[in-house]
Parts: structure tokens; sequence; C-alpha cells
């Protein structure tokens, strides 16, 4: 079973507590970087603690969240070799990981309800790359990351 990191700010900690329950119900082994309350943070903090977990390979894949998951998915973007998408149905779930193979989910806890999240969370870690022409694409992105023109 793939390993997650799960991060929010206060705005989407309640979210967050609920796609950790979930996912602990199904066995996936869990790493939670915070926050845990709904005391007003930070959330670049916790956008790159995940981000971290998930390149030096502690994790599959991470989730964070925050009230739009705009911010939190900005601040993780900011670390080359990260793909953190916002999703806020499942259909773009699933292209995230099917053509970018996203390596982070980011969800907004004032955006979408807990049913809508838990389904996009399962069509995330459920989808698998499908390379072929998409990985050059994403070579593309490496190279930018590098200072490449391309």
């Amino acid at each position: 079973m793939a390993r997650v990191a799960l991060g929010s700010d206060h705005g989407g900690f309640q979210l967050k507590d609920e796609i950790s329950k979930y996912l602990h119900g199904q066995g996936f082994e869990i790493l939670d970087c915070g926050t845990n309350s709904t005391d007003s943070v930070d959330y670049p903090r916790f956008g790159f603690a995940v981000a971290q977990a998930v390149l030096n390979g502690q994790v599959d894949y991470g989730i964070v969240v925050c009230g739009t998951g705009q911010g939190i998915a900005m601040s993780a973007n900011k670390l080359s070799g990260i793909r953190a998408a916002v999703c806020s149905e499942t259909y773009s779930a699933r292209m995230a990981r099917e053509h970018n193979n996203a390596n982070i989910l980011a969800l907004g806890e004032r955006i979408i309800g807990v049913g809508l999240a838990l389904d996009i969370v399962d069509v995330f870690l459920h989808t698998d790359f499908a390379g072929g022409r998409h990985s050059k694409r994403l070579e593309l992105i490496a190279a930018l990351e590098r200072g490449e023109k391309i």
C-alpha cells in the first residue's frame, strides 16, 4: 500500500483530518506533517514539509489542504521535482496523475465537501501515470527546473 504525507494549514485542518481517517481505514501508511488544530498558521511551512517527504522518498504521494488548495500547492511547487495539482473534481485528479504524473494532490476545504474530497483522493491515489508522449513533457518541465531553455 502506498505511503502518503498529509499537510494543511488551519483552513484545511478539518478536511485533512477526515482524509487521514479515511486513508488509515483503507490501509495506507500516513505521515502527518501538521498542522494539528484550527489555530492560525502559515501554509507554506506545511506545503514544504509534505513536498520534502515526497522528494526524499519517505512517502509515495502527498496531499495538502488549505482553504482553497491554491496557496499550499504554490508552496509545494517551489521545490524542484514536485508536481502539485489543485483538484476540485475527479477528472482533473485523474488527468493530473495520468498525464502529468502529479505527486501531490492539493484540495480546498472551503471549496469542496468531504464526500467529494474522498472521491478525488481515491482517483488520485489509484491512477497510474500513462507515460508515453507525456514523459517528454515532464522532461521539459524538469529542464525548466534546471534553468535550461526549452
